[in-house]
Formats: C-alpha cells, structure tokens, sequence
C-alpha cells in the first residue's frame, strides 16, 4: 500500500467536523472509522463518546469526501462541517479516541436539548457593535494569545473544565446581561451557553460555526477579529480565507510565536521561547536540543 500522503505542491483538504447526538454503539463506530481512515491515509483526530462526534483530519479531496459521506450515512446529518486546505500533512498519524465527553467541560450539561442562541457572521457583528454585550472568549489562553475578538474577555484558563468555575467566579449576578461566546469550530460554545443556560441566563448567544466560519466568510475589511486563529494541528494558525498563518508553536512549551517572538534571544527553534526559557532546566533544554537535532536530520 502506498503511503497515500501527497507530495508537498499538492493540496490537503482538512476537515473540521463535530455533531452532538446520542450514540448507542460508540466503540463500535471506531472501529468503522478506524478501518476506513486506514484504508483512505487520513491523517489526523477523531474522538467519539456517548454523546457524538468530533475532530479535525487531513487527506486527499477523494478520503475526505469518503469521510463525510460515510458520517452522514452512519446518521450524521447535521454535522458542523468546515474544509480548508494545507500544503504539508498538518497530522503524523489517524487516531480515533473513545471518551466520556467529546469536548470535556467536566460537569454535566445537555446541548442537544438546550443551546444558545446561534449567530451568523453578520448578526455576530452587529451584537459585538453593542458596549453592553458580554463577549467571552472559551478558549484556552495559548489560543487566545495567537488572536480574538475586538473587546473580547479571555478568561486565562489552561483547559475547557477550568471554565465552568471562571464562570462561577466572574458572571455571578450578569444573569440579566446578554452574553456572547465564540470559540474555534463552535463545539466549546455548545456546552458552554448550555451551562450557562442552566446557570439562569437568558440571553446567550454563540457564534455558529466557531472562529473558522467567521474567517471563512467575512472579508478582512469588515472584520471584527485581530491576529490568527489558533488550530490543533502543524499549521499552528490560519487567517482570513482560512489561509495559513505565519505564526509557529514552540515545541517545548507549545505556545503560538509571532515573527517578533522567534527574534528573543530566549528563542531557540524546538528548544525554548520566551515563555517558558525560565521553566525548563538545562538538562531539559539539552534533551530538546538533541531532539531537534535527530528531527532536523530526518528532514535533510
């Protein structure tokens, strides 16, 4: 079998997907999907639980259609589907994990059956336009560090569960404001207007299809967004269009780095950046140095 990965002038498709629907046969489905992305050289995450599916994956135009076509007939038919394109293959393997919660907020809520309030790009900027609306950023604070909304709130959290107590901490008494969320692709935003929902707000909404739609269709000069939307696989970050961004992760510590970071004198590639120069040890950074050694060898 062929390794089924392009070369580097030919174009990937990356598929962004999730659907929140009850699955009464979970590991059964990664099986399946385990079997097919094998046979097509996906490359890439799935993660399926009881409560459905989610992940981002890289192939030819041919596996990727594959993919979807195969989600919809197992029952996906109301997947929250985005495509781009990389020049490199951004995934080194296919992984399908099965989970208690496809995007772990760590306490119970129900999105299938209460959401937010579903915003298109349009109807996000004009909502952003009002001073009075709550705008928070779910994300973690490495991603917002890469870009986010004007005026946007960024919790500094490290994980999705630390969200629910920043909420705890720092929305008690807004139940009577309007709230607005966005993250990545949508998914975080599900759960987290539900939570808040729950919590007795009234009026929350998120923004549908996450970040990536938003930059997928608004043109850069109506744009509400600054910097480069960070994403989990070896493009780091895309922009407006979708196109790829020019931001790299430090592969120590795995923050986003801008041109002027990669400058620092605590920047050394695959070793150490400003960030985290100062907690890592000298046996550590040798460690990482060797390892980027072997790596830039694989690549001569």
């Amino acid at each position: 079998m062929s390794s089924g990965v392009p070369s580097p002038q030919a174009a990937l498709t990356v598929a962004a997907l999730y659907q929140f629907r009850a699955l009464s046969d979970p590991a059964g489905l990664r099986e399946r999907l385990l079997e097919l992305g094998r046979r097509v050289n996906l490359c890439g995450t799935l993660i399926v639980a009881d409560e459905g599916i989610n992940g981002t994956v890289a192939g030819s135009r041919e596996a990727i259609t594959e993919l979807h076509d195969f989600l919809v007939a197992a029952g996906f038919d109301a997947l929250e589907y985005k495509e781009s394109t990389a020049t490199e293959q951004p995934f080194k393997r296919f992984k399908v994990r099965l989970k208690k919660e496809i995007v772990t907020l760590g306490v119970p809520v129900a999105p299938r059956e209460k959401v937010g309030t579903y915003l298109n790009p349009d109807e996000w900027n004009a909502l952003l336009a009002d001073p009075d609306v709550i705008v928070v950023d779910t994300r973690n604070r490495y991603e917002v560090k890469a870009g986010t909304f004007q005026h946007a709130i960024n919790p500094d959290i490290d994980s999705f569960r630390e969200f629910p107590a920043w909420v705890d901490e720092h929305l008690a008494g807004a139940q009577g404001k309007r709230v607005a969320m966005f993250c990545t692709g949508g998914i975080r935003c599900e759960k987290s207007t539900s939570l808040l929902l729950e919590k007795g707000f009234q009026d929350v909404y998120h923004l549908k299809g996450g970040i990536l739609k938003y930059l997928e269709d608004v043109p850069e000069q109506e744009s509400r967004w600054e910097g480069e939307c960070f994403v989990f696989d070896g493009r780091v970050t895309v922009g407006h269009g979708l196109r790829e961004g020019d931001t790299v992760m430090c592969h120590s510590c795995g923050w986003p780095l801008t041109t002027q970071e990669r400058t620092h004198p605590h920047f050394e590639e695959g070793v150490s950046c400003p960030h985290c120069f100062e907690k890592t040890t000298p046996a550590q950074k040798a460690a990482f140095r060797e390892r980027q050694r072997l790596y830039d060898r694989q690549q001569a």
